[in-house]
């Protein structure tokens, strides 16, 4: 299959971000995929997210694995660094090259059967590890590739296109990211830009394992009546826990919202996340608070979205490591091997 590059030709007064560039310098391929999928319009709010967040191209990792989704990372930041791996081995490929340069934003691009079937203890290795990353499940509850079977996230009681009701209780990756120590997890939903790409945003800039579980429908095989992954199904049972706004810590932020009603979370690089809050009950920074309140709303039959849970002063995997400041990828031979009195001195230390 041919991947067909966009036109250079744009508008002259296409509106420029702080770096000079424009939207299109973010895009990458036409997309090859079903008019309508769901996974688009998620390629859509990355471009979007790293156009207003100023991010150079050139200094960011996409990496993915097999399946719908992970053909995506085609189709958006064209100027970026970008590694398509084997089926459900995105996250060990992904470790690996932010152990090899911490100075590199790494974004994942997976799907519910890459990552909750065949990946699902890659998932939770590198979780769990605190790799520094935006990890993005595109989730439609269906195997696309392979003509539509029910998927590990697909919830007992859906019903297949041709009527088959699905018998499995579903792998609800949010809840396990929870418990796996993950410190920045949302959910939403491909139909919902205005919530979603500030999500993004908020991902990008955070410092540990950042997840996102994105519900997003394939409109060929999972978009009927008694499916679960819906636009309808979602739209009509969404719960969304708050409006999200990213703001960059560049400026004094002010507010005139009345006390109780508004939370900002100081993330680890400085940028600020302001949580417009729905209900004053809710709070994104009780990791057993949100493993709660995603069951309760489970069993109502309810999705629940937003930002769910974050961890302001987080690290990631460099600092429980102690991995040097500097790359590994650009040191010389003299500082990756100091040496036998060096190595003399190490092992003395563990007798």
């Amino acid at each position: 299959m041919t991947f067909l590059p966009k036109p250079k030709l744009h508008h002259p007064k296409l509106v420029e971000n702080g770096l000079g560039f424009t939207r299109r310098d973010y895009e990458g391929a036409i997309s090859t995929l079903c008019a309508g999928c769901g996974h688009d319009s998620i390629s859509a709010a990355i471009i979007h997210a790293c156009f207003e967040l100023d991010l150079p191209p050139h200094r960011i990792a996409k990496l993915s694995g097999i399946g719908c989704s992970s053909k995506t990372p085609t189709y958006f930041l064209g100027n970026s660094h970008g590694f398509n791996s084997v089926h459900g081995r995105m996250p060990s490929v992904l470790t690996g090259a932010n152990l090899a340069n911490r100075e590199l934003i790494y974004l994942g691009v997976s799907g519910d059967g890459d990552s909750a079937s065949i990946g699902f203890g890659q998932f939770a290795h590198s979780i769990r590890r605190g790799v520094n990353m935006t990890y993005i499940v595109e989730n439609n509850g269906v195997y696309g590739l392979t003509k539509g079977q029910f998927s590990a996230t697909a919830d007992k009681g859906a019903k297949s296109k041709k009527g088959v009701a699905n018998n499995d209780e579903a792998i609800d990756l949010v809840a396990v990211a929870l418990q796996l120590g993950a410190t920045y997890v949302g959910r939403s939903f491909s139909g919902d830009k205005a919530q979603l790409i500030p999500l993004i945003k908020g991902a990008l800039t955070h410092k540990g394992a950042a997840f996102i579980d994105c519900i997003s429908p394939c409109v060929t095989f999972n978009n009927h009546e008694g499916s679960t992954k819906s636009f309808d199904y979602v739209r009509e049972h969404n719960a969304a826990v708050n409006f999200l706004d990213v703001i960059e810590g560049r400026e004094e932020i002010t507010t005139d919202y009345a006390p109780g009603t508004v939370e900002i979370v100081k993330q680890h690089d400085g940028s600020l996340l302001k949580l417009r809050k729905l209900s004053n009950e809710y709070d994104a920074t009780d990791r057993i608070a949100a493993m709660n309140f995603l069951q309760e709303h489970h069993a109502k039959g309810e999705i629940v979205t937003g930002l769910l849970y974050v961890d302001g002063e987080s690290g990631d995997m460099h600092d429980l490591l102690g991995t040097a400041k500097h790359p590994l990828n650009d040191m010389d031979e003299s500082l990756l091997c100091p040496g036998s009195a060096a190595l003399e001195k190490l092992n003395a230390s563990l007798r």
